[in-house]
């Protein structure tokens, strides 16, 4: 792996009022292996701090700190809309996630996190997988997400997709005044593991779907579900999908596709989908307020798989993911009612939800902190 450039000249004290939100950054080197990795803490008032590892080929080390600041913020206020007793972290590999890997790199990452005495707990995101922290697992116990045979809760898509057609009935319910699934068209942007549960379970219960996603043996296993549902499928190219004449736009793939001419071309009532930080930039949430486009938050739409690796810690119950995956749909209609209330946008009512939360939290949760958890090897 080539070393990345470093910081940019003249940061002096500019790195430090970067950080400025966070407790603690660690920067992460192993030459041997050739790790280069970066873990931000934002908050630990509710907990430790929880949040998954990406790893990305990232063109500076600048790119990658913003990167792992912005998520582990977000992390913050997700945790506190769940209701789970965790913080806001977040890691990011700098590399290419189908050359650079190897078990000694995740094992390297491993004793990074094992450094930090049950502060930080983190699993897969984007580049990485449940293989990958069955090798940091074997230095580290604060590793969650992992498979089913290893203790862990397996495929976190599926409380993830289930959370979001909960935020979707919520939707339904504050537009149409019926969470009915049926009956309302969607337009889907990505078919990947969220996406495509989600587009299955809309059109078993009779939904009009349009999809759009470049692989096309994932549209090809979908049109063949289409045949055994009563819902509807329309394929369109990938651009076109912001310009579907349907009241619900789901996006499931990448982020920051809410800007300013995605906005224009949207013809929906209501967004409710799977991807992380849609919104390109926080003045989106207010554009779309103005323009009469419901917008789900989407650190809480997407919540499930948060909820299930959480669960994880205090021993894995699927009964009990499933049930507190159901709350997604009533603290989705708490942010409509008080938005709609204070005439303020969805997001800024998230936000305020989750910095109440946090307010009234007066002590730390240290709950994992106390326990003496023994390490759990993986030979």
């Amino acid at each position: 792996m080539e070393f990345v450039e470093g910081l940019s000249k003249n940061t002096n004290f500019e790195l430090l009022d970067k950080m400025s939100e966070h407790e603690q950054v660690v920067f992460c080197n192993d030459v041997h292996s050739g790790l280069q990795a970066i873990i931000a803490i934002h908050s630990t008032k509710l907990g430790p701090a929880l949040g998954g590892c990406r790893m990305y080929p990232y063109m500076s080390l600048d790119e990658a700190l913003d990167d792992v600041l912005r998520l582990s913020k977000g992390m913050t206020y997700k945790c506190a809309a769940a209701d789970v007793d965790f913080g806001g972290g977040k890691a990011v590999i700098i590399g290419n996630p189908e050359t650079d890997k190897s078990p000694a790199m995740f094992r390297a990452f491993g004793q990074f996190v094992e450094s930090l005495n049950g502060r930080f707990y983190t699993g897969t995101d984007m580049g990485t997988t449940m293989d990958d922290f069955i090798h940091a697992k074997r230095e580290t116990n604060n590793i969650v997400g992992i498979p089913e045979a290893y203790g862990g809760g397996g495929d976190s898509s599926i409380p993830t997709s289930q959370g979001v057609i909960y935020a979707i009935m919520a939707t339904n319910k504050m537009l149409f005044g019926s969470d009915q699934l049926q009956g309302v068209s969607y337009a889907i942007q990505g078919l990947g593991k969220v996406g495509y549960k989600v587009a299955e379970h809309l059109m078993i219960h009779g939904a009009e779907i349009v999809v759009s996603d470049f692989n096309q043996e994932r549209i090809d296993k979908l049109k063949e579900k289409a045949k055994l549902t009563t819902g509807s499928l329309k394929v369109v190219q990938s651009d076109a999908i912001y310009d579907q004449d349907v009241d619900v736009f789901v996006p499931c793939a990448v982020g920051g596709i809410i800007n300013d001419q995605t906005i224009e071309r949207l013809q929906v009532r209501g967004i409710v989908g799977s991807a992380n930080n849609q919104l390109q930039s926080d003045e989106h949430a207010q554009k779309l307020f103005e323009k009469g486009i419901l917008y789900a938050p989407d650190y809480i739409a997407n919540s499930g798989g948060l909820i299930q690796v959480a669960d994880e810690l205090y021993g894995f119950s699927k009964e009990r993911v499933l049930a507190k995956t159901k709350e997604i749909y009533h603290v989705m209609l708490q942010v409509y009612h008080e938005a709609e209330k204070r005439q303020i946008s969805t997001s800024d009512a998230a936000n305020h939800l989750c910095e109440k939360i946090m307010s009234e939290k007066g002590v730390r949760n240290s709950f994992f902190t106390r326990s003496v958890r023994p390490k759990w090897n993986v030979k």
